[in-house]
């Protein structure tokens, strides 16, 4: 399969896994939403695990997991902070920083190169996030087009997703790495199934009593959120494998447009139209990668 739509559906299960966490399980605190998130999803690969043919799996492999694995848990626990904090609509959009970012990573960890035209789609994609994170006013003197520069050093929440971006635009590289060791059904899972267990590991030895009662809170919902964010691993490594990085990443960010929808119809956040225009610009640049 061509790997534009695979990376359309990784957007499109990341931000439904997004928007189930934050309407049913954002009560619980963000550490124990990133053990129960990251725990569910671990054990949702353990079938794909056992099915698979068996395979000598190098130690270069184990040593990126390794790497992977604490940067993983340290930006999920910032994610679940940011999304408890404030609506998707404020919090989402920095995550479009990603695929800027993954152009040096790629180029310093794969050692990817990206063309002129894709550069120009990739930063369409980050300034079409850009604007959706302008604040929406009655009075036209109130949008400011550094009003995001101002949310980031004002908003919590906002800073924590600019570093939940740059350690993504790291893992992203890594994540494509370890495809040099093995098929994508097979090493995906193993590392987000590393990923699992570290956060299960860390959450008994951090809190054991509440790490388990986070699984146990409304574990349907949580299982479901898994459930989407196993759909996001699956298809985020057959797609990686089949295309540059950094424009994977830049279109799997159109997550961010996935999400306002499911902020709007969902949680009744406003501003729809001004947003989804912006949203064109992202789209734009989707294009120009593809093309």
């Amino acid at each position: 399969m061509h790997w534009l739509p695979l990376a359309l559906l990784s957007a499109f299960s990341l931000a439904s896994s997004d928007a189930v966490t934050k309407r049913y399980l954002s009560e619980l605190r963000a550490g124990d939403l990133a053990f129960a998130r990251f725990v569910w999803t671990g054990l949702l690969m353990l079938p794909a695990l056992v099915l698979a043919p068996s395979l000598d799996l190098p130690a270069a492999l184990w040593a990126k997991i390794a790497v992977a694995v604490p940067l993983e848990l340290l930006a999920m626990v910032m994610y679940m902070s940011a999304i408890r904090e404030a609506p998707l609509s404020l919090t989402l959009p920095y995550l479009a920083f990603t695929p800027a970012l993954t152009v040096f990573t790629g180029y310093l960890i794969l050692g990817e190169t990206v063309s002129l035209r894709g550069v120009i789609g990739i930063l369409l994609v980050v300034a079409g996030a850009w604007l959706l994170n302008l604040p929406l006013r009655n009075r036209p003197a109130d949008f400011r087009w550094w009003s995001p520069f101002h949310a980031m050093v004002h908003q919590r929440a906002a800073r924590l997703m600019l570093g939940v971006a740059s350690i993504y635009a790291v893992t992203a590289a890594l994540s494509k790495s370890v495809l040099e060791h093995g098929p994508a059904l097979t090493v995906g899972p193993l590392y987000f199934l590393c990923v699992g267990m570290g956060a299960l590991l860390l959450g008994l030895i951090r809190a054991p009593t509440n790490s388990l009662k986070a699984l146990a809170y409304r574990p349907g919902w949580g299982l479901l959120a898994g459930l989407f964010m196993a759909g996001m691993i699956f298809s985020h490594f057959l797609s990686i494998g089949q295309v540059e990085a950094a424009y994977m990443i830049a279109v799997k960010r159109t997550s961010l447009l996935f999400g306002m929808l499911y902020g709007a119809l969902w949680f009744g956040e406003s501003g729809l139209a001004a947003k989804m225009a912006a949203g064109g610009l992202m789209i734009a640049g989707v294009f120009m990668v593809v093309g």
